[in-house]
């Protein structure tokens, strides 16, 4: 059966200019993605693959080439629209966390529906079903600064989920965790992606890479196969 294509790049180039000097990061990049794929995009420092994320999460946009996404050409979408499918359709999980800090896990996670409008109560029964989802239902009360980083991780990749995303898109999520946190989290994505999830994960750990069905390599703003 032929898989379904969620996303594809052709020949996607970034180009950033600081005054007189532009700086290449992305180089022509082709890329296809299918719904259910538990994909990694691994590369040095440098090599591209954060900018790359950013791209397909509609956070940046490409200085040329084509992305399309639920077949459509992304460059015929306007602000609004980008920014409700940031919201509804994409989930993000940083290495920094970017959970709000002195505020709680239960506030954190509801964050993404507020913004899309969700009534409180369904907000609050979805945020608690997904809070208990990664194990720290102990935890919703407490603050995000009182929490271990794999803990506030895992509260990160709980308001990823807020809003039923299509794709889930981790930025080098293991970053600032230990060996321990590492392996649960991953373990956490594993079982995401068993029930159904896209998920697009960034590192350059090779611990975190064999979680993956496919692994993409990019080097130097092209993909590469070594």
């Amino acid at each position: 059966m032929k898989k379904e294509t969620l996303l594809s790049t052709h020949n996607l180039k970034k180009t950033y200019i600081t005054g007189t000097v532009k700086t290449e990061v992305l180089k022509g990049v082709d890329l296809e993605i299918h719904k259910g794929e538990f994909v990694v995009i691994m590369g040095h420092s440098g090599s591209g693959k954060s900018t790359l994320m950013h791209i397909l999460g509609f956070l940046d946009i490409p200085t040329s080439g084509t992305y399309i996404f639920e077949d459509k050409d992304t460059k015929n979408f306007n602000e609004d629209q980008l920014a409700e499918i940031r919201n509804k359709k994409i989930g993000f999980v940083f290495q920094a966390f970017n959970l709000l800090p002195r505020t709680s896990v239960l506030e954190n996670v509801r964050l993404p529906m507020i913004y899309a409008g969700v009534k409180e109560d369904e907000q609050i029964k979805r945020a608690k079903e997904l809070i208990d989802g990664v194990g720290l239902s102990h935890r919703i009360n407490n603050l995000s600064n009182e929490l271990s980083g794999g803990e506030q991780q895992r509260v990160a990749v709980a308001r990823s989920l807020v809003n039923n995303p299509l794709l889930i898109l981790a930025d080098e999520p293991t970053g600032n965790l230990d060996s321990k946190s590492t392996h649960e989290m991953m373990i956490l994505f594993d079982e995401l992606h068993k029930k159904g999830h896209t998920i697009v994960v960034v590192t350059h750990e090779d611990n975190v890479a064999h979680h993956a069905q496919r692994i993409i390599h990019i080097k130097d703003g092209h993909i590469s196969d070594n």
